[in-house]
């Protein structure tokens, strides 16, 4: 029997293979207990459970967004519509104002911020369990609130190093 393992792939190859797997954009966000913003760009979302409803996010384990989602517990999923590109790239830049260049208002109960003019979907979530995987934290949130803009969501799609929107028809 052969116990060797196979060489592990390196961090620039995986990178490139996830580029070939195109996602939805959204925006994650919370605040510090004294109510300053916090936010970034996410791609790593996905559907856990619908009853009770969780998805799953991961979030780098040195991002200052990690450590307030878990210090307060909560934060908002904002999926971002096909015009919000330059949202994305806001909130993956580090910009120290990117709250006060974004429409927001904090969300109900929590008062985590909802981007109102970037997000055609927005969920208000509570941590339930998280943990450490290579250098990001999974992070497993029960959906506590769902908010979806009228009209048919046109998706912020991100894959092969570009942005697009959903397809018409």
């Amino acid at each position: 029997m052969d116990t060797a393992h196979p060489a592990t792939a390196t961090s620039g190859e995986f990178r490139s293979f996830m580029t070939c797997f195109p996602s939805g954009v959204a925006v994650l966000t919370t605040a510090l207990p004294d109510g300053t913003p916090l936010g970034m760009t996410c791609t790593s979302l996905c559907s856990v459970s619908l009853s009770p409803p969780v998805l799953l996010v991961c979030i780098r384990s040195a991002s200052p967004t990690l450590k307030a989602v878990l210090e307060r517990g909560v934060f908002a999923a904002n999926l971002l519509h096909e015009d919000a590109r330059d949202t994305s790239e806001l909130f993956s830049s580090g910009a120290p104002d990117r709250f006060d260049r974004v429409a927001w208002t904090p969300g109900p109960g929590s008062g985590v911020p909802h981007l109102t003019d970037g997000a055609h979907a927005i969920a208000d979530c509570t941590v339930r369990q998280y943990d450490s995987m290579g250098d990001h934290r999974v992070v497993f949130a029960e959906v506590t609130g769902v908010r979806i803009a009228s009209g048919p969501p046109r998706p912020l799609l991100y894959g092969l190093r570009q942005y697009a929107g959903w397809p018409s028809g």
